[in-house]
């Protein structure tokens, strides 16, 4: 099977991008803190993986019109998405679980509700709707900052009053590179399993009916059913091209940061093993570097795993003495001048787009089997 195996990095220079909510401050009696992981010591900020994947959700919902989201609904605590992947482009790709409440008066309430009513029915058995599950095709990490970061507190206060004294209260924020790997299974995307397995029951009864009605190929021996390689090659390059446009983060009205990646490199590659999470690291005044040994070593060792060219997307102005540094490496028989063909680098947003170019072409439909 073959992977889209990406790196990204956002710079964030003077950020609060994902909060971990207010916290009791003896001075100001409320502070709003940062979300960080502590070890040895030291203090790394960082994006959790719910926070990355709902702004690229929202990036696609919101700049893509080609973009199809699924309808949502929700019953006391528990929500979940229509769940029919061959309609809804997120079902497909981020994945769901849809297991409405089994209770008897939840079923007579959403009997009842006409938003329920608009979603794609489900099986039902012994009087009870059946779940189904879909394990991600799309999976990203979580964000962190490459290297310690001083956690800034901020006074700030609510002073528009016309009597009194002003409100003060605080809040965090951080300079830092925030790091972050994705990869997709090509394989999984467009292809819905309807075998008895959690996470692989992505089609129940009803779902095969619509997969027949819209002569979806049926892949028999695996239990699946697959929409046509264009169709499929058209949800994954707007996948790809919301992470280049990549909108979102907290605290933005104050501290504006521009979370679309400065610098990602991606491929296509046989397994889902990530191959580029070590090429990026920090250097002793805590600056990002990229680590030329450890690339040469990954596209070394991985080379016959390699399906494609290596897509370097790197913002001008952004690290210019490592880019600089990268590009003389390029020419250098001891170091990257063995895979000088097969890099390419260009702007992020280049590089998506030339990935997606590169899927599309005949010769590499193989990469979707």
């Amino acid at each position: 099977m073959s992977f889209i195996t990406g790196m990204l990095l956002i710079d964030a220079p003077a950020s609060a991008l994902n909060n971990a909510g207010s916290i009791t401050d003896e001075l100001y009696g409320n502070k709003v803190a940062v979300k960080a992981i502590r070890s040895g010591g030291k203090v790394y900020p960082y994006v959790s993986a719910q926070a990355f994947r709902y702004w690229h959700r929202k990036t696609l919902e919101e700049m893509n019109s080609d973009w199809k989201a699924a309808p949502m609904y929700r019953e006391g605590k528990v929500a979940y998405t229509d769940a029919n992947p061959i309609e809804w482009w997120d079902d497909d790709l981020f994945g769901y679980m849809r297991a409405p409440k089994t209770e008897k008066a939840a079923q007579e309430a959403r009997n009842k509700d006409c938003e329920y009513q608009k979603l794609t029915p489900l099986d039902i058995k012994e009087n009870k709707e059946q779940a189904i599950t879909r394990v991600s095709p799309f999976r990203v990490s979580t964000l962190v900052s490459i290297a310690p970061a001083n956690i800034v507190e901020d006074w700030e206060s609510m002073s528009r009053m016309k009597e009194g004294d002003s409100v003060p209260y605080s809040s965090q924020f951080y300079r830092a590179t925030l790091k972050g790997l994705f990869s997709l299974d090509l394989h999984a995307a467009g292809t819905f399993s309807y075998r008895e397995k959690t996470g692989y029951r992505n089609l129940d009864e009803v779902r095969r009916k619509l997969a027949e009605e819209q002569a979806l190929q049926h892949l028999e021996g695996e239990k699946s059913y697959r929409l046509p390689c264009d169709a499929r090659a058209q949800r994954i390059s707007t996948l790809l091209d919301g992470l280049a446009q990549l909108e979102g983060g907290a605290k933005q009205s104050l501290h504006y940061t521009d979370v679309s990646p400065a610098l990602v490199i991606l491929a296509v590659t046989k397994g889902g093993n990530h191959i580029f999470g070590h090429i990026i690291g920090a250097n002793r005044r805590e600056e990002p570097v990229l680590k030329i040994d450890a690339l040469v070593e990954a596209l070394t060792v991985f080379k016959d795993d390699i399906l494609s060219d290596i897509y370097v997307g790197w913002v001008t102005g952004y690290l210019d003495d490592e880019r600089a540094k990268f590009s003389e490496k390029l020419n250098d028989e001891a170091d990257l001048a063995a895979f000088k063909s097969r890099i390419k680098v260009s702007h992020p947003r280049d590089a998506f787009k030339g990935l997606v170019k590169d899927l599309k072409e005949l010769k590499n439909t193989n990469w979707l089997d």
